[in-house]
């Protein structure tokens, strides 16, 4: 008996439908990082008293069309991948990393990017990338 084709569904990368994909996948990345919610606010570059909108986004509402938190999702996705690629049979780890102290950065990771905002973010992506040789 043949297999099943499945449909293939083409969904715009700046779609509503992506956003809401994009914004689930964020929001529960940065809940396995285990990110308070103003941490989470602060990546994203939401203000500190967003938790509404955080459980919004969390329960697929899309990510608001704005370059900056779209970025901003790019980064932490692809901060996420590096983790995973450097950390491959060690998930917990690749998890904790964003919140355990880091002699090389001086700091925890996220406090990087608390301090440093969307530049923090762009640092420990090179910094990560440069780690996996990329």
């Amino acid at each position: 008996m043949p297999a099943v084709a499945r449909k293939r569904i083409a969904i715009e990368p700046g779609s509503r439908e992506a956003r809401g994909r994009l914004a689930v996948m964020v929001t529960t990345l940065l809940e396995h990082w285990n990110l308070t919610t103003a941490e989470q606010a602060d990546a994203l570059g939401l203000s500190t008293g967003s938790r509404s909108t955080l459980a919004r986004y969390r329960s697929g509402e899309p990510l608001a069309d704005n370059r900056d938190l779209l970025d901003r999702a790019g980064h932490l996705l692809g901060i996420h991948k590096s983790l995973r690629i450097l950390f491959p049979h060690d998930r917990d780890l690749a998890y904790r990393w964003m919140t355990q102290p880091n002699r090389r950065l001086g700091a925890r990771p996220v406090d990087v990017v608390l301090e440093h905002g969307f530049e923090g973010l762009l640092a420990l992506r090179r910094y990560l990338d440069f780690q996996r040789g990329s």
